[in-house]
């Protein structure tokens, strides 16, 4: 081969392989997903953060507490000190927090804990002005509160983004003001989704971009500045963040903000029954397939009694959701309509029966049901099978656990400490109601429920169990014996 020939072919090789490093290097930029600035962004979206200030009117000192001890010869000395002008004076206290507006016309979303109890709220906007606002709803569940203030031209605000669509690993940015110091941008990534953290609705966005007080309130944005969370929290050991930041998912956060600008309130869904986790020891006690659903442990006057819901039924499907665990129907009957008629399906003894249920509002709902407390009786009985000591329920037994009259089942007199009863929270007062998803009223009656569970060739028993008002299922392990 002549150089006049081989300069052609190096030259097509050379140019083949610098277009492979080129796109190869663009394919590794897009995997990385990295930006090369957050300048743009912060840029665009800083107009619709805000700081808020709360004012707060609370009691003067009554004396020297804090300063010296009681008793002390001093005491007397600081009281007059601290006393001098006009004692016990009530004096104002004052917060700080972010929000961020998220209409032209001045609706302004932060943090309930930021504005609570506030007097007098003020929100200071990017470009230096400050606006009174009016405190429009809360709600406390969700930590979440709207505002509104008036002003004379159209404000720069922000949408909300579907937190859902959130991945692990995607880039967030938060903004707010931080330990007081005015408005500031930091970055880092999702790095878990669907936590909870105390709430019955908590759906929190767990980030490592960098959250402090006085960030509480603010908005956590995606790369095309949608607002996918509201920060509200961070695990920390000593006050300051340690990449451990939550935020409200915005999913959560719209449907609130929805019913607050409409009614001033939350109106969230309401079934009507207490429920509990279906573990791998109560799905088997069923006879289930699988650890999934909510089991109903108690169906007290409501909409779920009314369309025919019984307790030891195990909701699988809510409105045409599937239903994974007890926290997914929360927040999802929450979610729907008050006044809604919706299909619920159960899972009752082996068998799908369809229940047509139409919700109440649990803001209205929220209330207890009978409970049972603690007591001795006559000659108990000994259970030694699942480490219980029970008793029939008498009269004097009722009146000494405070239990509704008629009502009947067996009084655990006293668990064994090294028995999975005690292991599994049972303890003395509690009252077992069912057994198998039986009625039982004597010890006998529950024998005879262990007898059909080991026949049946089931390796733990269903209890239905109530304390203080709180029903609850344990399924117990039988012994081979």
């Amino acid at each position: 081969m002549t150089r006049d020939q081989a300069s052609p072919l190096r030259l097509f090789w050379l140019t083949t392989l610098s277009m492979v490093l080129i796109v190869s290097q663009s394919l590794m930029a897009q995997a990385r997903g990295a930006p090369e600035s957050f300048a743009e962004l912060a840029e665009r979206i800083s107009p619709s953060v805000v700081n808020i200030t709360t004012s707060t009117t609370v009691a003067g000192r009554g004396g020297p507490r804090g300063i010296v001890p009681e008793g002390s010869p001093f005491e007397d000395f600081f009281r007059e000190f601290q006393d001098r002008g006009q004692p016990n004076r009530p004096r104002r206290s004052s917060a700080l927090g972010s929000g961020f507006v998220i209409s032209e016309d001045g609706y302004v979303v932060t943090n309930n804990h930021v504005i609570e109890g506030a007097d007098e709220i003020l929100v200071e906007f990017f470009e230096g002005f400050e606006l009174p606002a009016e405190l429009v709803g809360t709600d406390p569940n969700t930590d979440i509160a709207l505002l509104k203030v008036d002003a004379d031209e159209p404000l720069a605000f922000v949408p909300f983004g579907d937190s859902d669509t959130a991945r692990v690993g995607d880039w967030v940015m938060a903004m707010g003001n931080p330990l007081g110091q005015g408005f500031s941008v930091s970055a880092g990534i999702v790095s878990a989704r669907n936590r909870a953290l105390s709430g019955t609705y908590d759906d929190y966005i767990q980030t490592d971009a960098a959250i402090n007080r006085g960030n509480s309130g603010g908005p956590l944005f995606n790369m095309n500045g949608e607002v996918i969370g509201v920060n509200t929290a961070i695990l920390s050991p000593n006050g300051g963040s340690i990449g451990i930041g939550f935020s409200m998912a915005s999913n959560v956060v719209t449907k609130v903000v929805d019913q607050l600008k409409e009614f001033g309130e939350t109106r969230r869904g309401w079934l009507g029954v207490r429920i509990q986790d279906v573990t791998d020891d109560v799905a088997e006690a069923l006879g289930l397939d699988s650890a999934e659903g909510a089991l109903v442990s108690d169906v007290p006057d409501g909409p779920a009694k009314d369309a025919g819901m019984l307790a030891g039924d195990v909701i699988v499907s809510f409105d045409g959701v599937a239903v994974e665990d007890t926290r997914q129907l929360v927040r999802i009957v929450g979610n729907a309509p008050v006044g809604k008629t919706v299909r619920v399906v159960v899972n009752r003894d082996g068998t799908r029966e369809t229940l047509r249920v139409t919700l109440g509002r649990r803001e209205e709902n929220e209330t207890a049901v009978p409970a049972a407390a603690t007591g001795p009786e006559d000659a108990p009985s000994q259970f030694d099978q699942l480490g219980l000591t029970l008793n029939p329920l008498t009269d004097e037994i009722r009146g000494e656990l405070d239990l509704p009259e008629g009502m009947e089942g067996l009084a655990v007199m006293d668990v064994d400490p090294v028995s999975e009863a005690y292991e599994k929270g049972m303890r003395a007062g509690d009252v077992i109601t069912e057994a198998g998803q039986s009625p039982v009223r004597s010890v006998e009656d529950l024998e005879t429920r262990v007898a059909e569970a080991r026949e049946e060739g089931r390796k733990s028993l269903l209890l239905l169990v109530r304390r203080g008002g709180d029903p609850r299922f344990v399924a117990l392990s039988l012994d081979e014996g």
